[in-house]
C-alpha cells in the first residue's frame, strides 16, 4: 500500500488519539536507517521513542526473535519460562535489585511500582499509601499514572476518577517535596531527568536530596527508568550519573528492542511484599518478550553501549551548541545527558513545525514539552551520522 492509502485506512477506522500524524509510513529498517513505502531513506534520531536502542534489523535481536516465534510465543505465567528467568538474572545481576516482575509496557511497570511500595507498608502494618511525584513528569496514561503524570493537561479530563493520594510537587525541590510529605506516604517516584517533560535533568544536589530524605523520613524511592534507562544516558541505568541506588527502578521502551515489554525491580525486602494474587499479567514477561529483551541486555552489555552512547552523546551535544550558537534567537539551550538530548526553542520557532522540516530533510526527531525538539537516536548511532543531522538544522533554523 502506498501512504495515502493506508492514511484514509487510518483515519477512517483508528481512533483520533495522536492527533495528525506526520506524513510518512516507515516500511522497514536497518541500523540507524530507516525507509518508507515510497523506498526513501531517513536517519533516524527518534529510535520510536527511545525504543529501537539498537536500531532496526540487529542480528542478535532479530535471530533471538525468529527462533523464538518458532518454537512458542505465550504459554503463560502459570508455568515456567527460560527466557523469563535468565532475562530477570541477567537485569538483577546488573542492577541493585534482587526480583524482577516483568509486564508490557511502562505505564504498567510504574502502576506495579506504585502497588508494590504501598503493599509494602501494608504488610508492616504501616498505614502509608501516598505516592509522591514531581510535576512535569511523565509516568504514563493508566488513571494511577496519569494522577503520577505531574502535567494538568493529561489529568484534567480524568480529574474525577484519579486517586487523590497521588500528588505531584515541584521538580527540584527538596523542600517542596519535604512539606508535602505525611506521616501517611509511602514512597517518592521520580525521573532523574525529565525526559517527556522537555530533557530537564535534575541537579544532582536534589537527586541525592531526595534519596537521603526518603531515607530519614522512612520513605521509598521508585526511580522510572522507562525512558533513561537501558544506556540511554550513558550508563546502563540513569540513576548511575547521581551516585544513588533507588528501592524500587522500572523499566520498558528500550528493554525489548521494540517488542512490548516492562519491568518492575525492587530490592528483595520490597520485592518480598508481593504475595501470589498480589499482581500479574497475562502476557507479561512472556517467551518472546523475554528472549528480545535478552538479546538487548546481552548486546548492550558486551559492546558496552552505554559507554558509547556517552562517547557519540557528548559529541552530538557539541556540535548542537554550536548550531545555538548560530541561532542565539532561535535556540534558547542544548540539555541533556547522553543521547538524550533537547533542544529548547524560541516559543516562535514551533518544535513541531522544526519535526516536520528536518523529516522532509530525512531526519527523524520528535518533541517534548515546553517547545524542545527531543533527539533519542539507536545507542549504535556513529559521530559521523551527527554531522549531517546539525547541518541540516542548521539549515531549518536559518530558514
Amino acid at each position: 500500500m502506498n501512504l495515502n492509502e493506508i492514511r484514509a485506512l487510518d483515519e477512517q477506522y483508528y481512533m483520533n488519539t495522536f492527533g495528525k500524524r506526520l506524513p510518512v509510513a516507515f516500511d522497514h529498517g536497518q541500523g540507524v536507517t530507516l525507509y518508507d513505502t515510497e523506498g526513501r531513506a531517513y536517519t533516524d534520531f527518534f529510535a520510536g521513542i527511545a525504543v529501537n536502542a539498537l536500531g532496526y534489523n540487529h542480528p542478535a535481536v532479530t535471530k533471538a526473535i525468529v527462533e523464538q516465534a518458532g518454537k512458542v510465543c505465550h504459554t503463560s505465567n502459570l508455568y515456567y519460562i527460560e527466557p523469563q528467568a535468565k532475562l530477570a538474572k541477567l537485569l538483577c545481576e546488573n542492577s541493585f535489585a534482587d526480583k524482577v516482575f516483568l509486564g508490557n509496557s511502562g505505564a504498567e511497570a510504574n502502576e506495579g511500582a506504585m502497588k508494590l511500595a504501598v503493599k509494602y507498608f501494608y504488610e508492616k502494618g504501616e498505614d502509608r499509601y501516598e505516592i509522591l511525584t514531581a510535576r512535569n513528569s511523565f509516568h504514563g496514561r493508566t488513571l494511577a499514572t496519569i494522577a503520577a503524570t505531574g502535567q494538568e493537561k493529561y489529568q484534567k479530563p480524568y480529574a474525577k476518577l484519579l486517586p487523590a493520594c497521588v500528588r505531584n510537587v515541584p521538580f527540584g525541590d527538596l523542600a517542596a517535596l519535604r512539606a508535602a510529605a505525611t506521616p501517611h506516604t509511602a514512597a517518592v517516584m521520580l525521573e532523574v531527568i525529565q525526559a517527556e517533560g522537555g530533557v530537564v535533568v535534575g541537579e544532582a544536589d536534589y537527586i541525592q536530596g531526595v534519596r537521603a530524605l526518603c531515607d530519614e523520613l522512612g520513605l521509598l524511592l521508585i526511580v522510572d527508568e522507562v525512558q533513561t534507562g537501558m544506556g540511554r544516558c550513558g550508563a546502563l541505568f540513569a540513576h548511575e550519573l547521581y551516585g544513588i541506588v533507588p528501592d524500587i527502578m522500572t523499566l520498558a521502551k528500550a528493554l525489548g528492542g521494540g517488542v512490548p515489554i516492562g519491568a518492575v525491580l525492587a530490592k528483595a525486602e520490597v520485592a518480598a511484599a508481593f504475595h501470589p494474587g498480589d499482581h500479574g499479567s497475562t502476557f507479561g514477561g512472556n517467551p518472546l518478550a523475554c528472549a528480545a529483551a535478552l538479546a538487548v541486555v546481552q548486546t548492550l552489555l558486551s559492546e558496552d553501549l552505554p559507554a558509547k552512547a556517552r562517547k557519540t552523546g557528548a559529541h552530538l551535544k557539541a556540535q548542537l551548541q554550536a548550531v545555538a550558537k548560530k541561532h542565539p534567537a532561535a535556540v534558547l539551550d542544548v540539555r541533556g545527558e547522553g543521547l538524550l538530548l533537547g533542544i529548547a526553542l524560541a516559543q516562535d520557532v514551533a518544535a513541531g513545525e522544526v519535526v516536520a522540516k528536518l523529516l522532509e530533510k530525512g531526519f527523524v526527531t520528535g518533541t517534548a514539552a515546553g517547545n524542545v525538539l527531543r533527539l533519542l537516536p539507536p545507542l549504535i548511532l556513529e559521530e559521523a551520522d551527527c554531522g549531517a543531522l546539525c547541518r541540516a538544522l542548521d539549515e531549518v533554523l536559518g530558514e
